[in-house]
């Protein structure tokens, strides 16, 4: 490990074969109180009375902002580690937001988990612009666990074996649709932890929200995280962050000589955006 890493030779490891890592006590109990102590006053909830939760999933609007590198220094250390240096990361994504995601489950659920290939959500992140293998847009996926996620507690579910599909087709045109992807896979992790732990996985991570059957209250959120410039596979000097050797391991390459882009890079309209994810989470 070198003078200025934080992540061990392990989790490095961990990171390169699975496309994902999770960073233990990032922040303190105290620390997601100050975020997520009026969470019941927003959602207009009471948490003793489960009647009054109507919505299986809220994604709460912003009302405030923290600076990661203070909030979690660990896991922002790890962050730009994963990206390649602090010096590769848009300063924008030490912004961390309160927009809070809260999963109470429903009451048909309830002590009826939904295994992870029926589950209709399926998504890669980023609705907001057209995908390419180099997209900078969508650096990582940030997930920090703001309440304890035991199995089947609603924790997402992340699919690592879908990542090498999903790049090899970016390799080749824009992410405009993927159907079907989690339903061809075999492996899935739910992304358990304790308060304060922060998961960060590669940004073409598929994953899904859970049925949540326990109807423990379950608060994330996904920060995220831009790169300066795109990410680039073809380096003159090898000098690739963590996740471009991730993304060429996962096409079996050592280095995409020549490999551009063929069109251009916009904004997807909402409308898009909606049909982006619906595609996604299709059989």
């Amino acid at each position: 490990m070198s003078p200025t890493s934080v992540l061990t030779p392990e989790e490095k490891e961990h990171f390169l074969t699975h496309g994902w890592i999770k960073i233990p006590n990032a922040f303190t109990k105290e620390q997601a109180e100050s975020i997520t102590g009026t969470v019941w006053t927003r959602l207009g909830y009471d948490p003793e009375d489960k009647s009054t939760w109507t919505r299986l999933r809220t994604n709460m609007p912003s009302h405030r902002t923290f600076d990661a590198a203070e909030f979690a220094p660990r896991a922002w250390a790890a962050i730009c580690e994963l990206c390649g240096g602090e010096d590769r990361v848009d300063p924008s994504s030490r912004t961390w937001r309160d927009s809070l995601i809260v999963n109470l489950g429903a009451a048909e659920h309830e002590g009826k988990p939904v295994p992870p290939k029926e589950l209709r959500e399926w998504h890669v992140d980023g609705d907001f612009f057209v995908h390419y293998l180099d997209s900078p847009e969508q650096a990582l996926l940030v997930t920090p666990l703001f309440t304890d996620i035991v199995p089947n507690g609603g924790g997402t579910y992340i699919c690592p074996e879908a990542i090498p599909k999903i790049a090899r087709h970016l390799q080749e045109k824009d992410l405009s649709f993927c159907c079907g992807v989690a339903q061809s896979c075999e492996n899935f992790v739910e992304a358990t932890g304790q308060l304060g732990d922060v998961y960060l996985m590669h940004p073409l991570m598929l994953h899904s929200p859970s049925s949540n059957a326990l109807r423990r209250v379950r608060i994330i959120t996904n920060p995220p995280v831009s790169l300066k410039e795109p990410h680039c596979f073809d380096r003159e000097d090898g000098n690739y962050s963590l996740v471009e050797q991730f993304t060429l391991r996962a096409l079996g390459k050592d280095r995409l000589s020549g490999w551009k882009i063929t069109g251009p890079r916009e904004r997807v309209p909402q409308s898009r955006s909606i049909e982006f994810n619906f595609a996604l989470s299709r059989p």
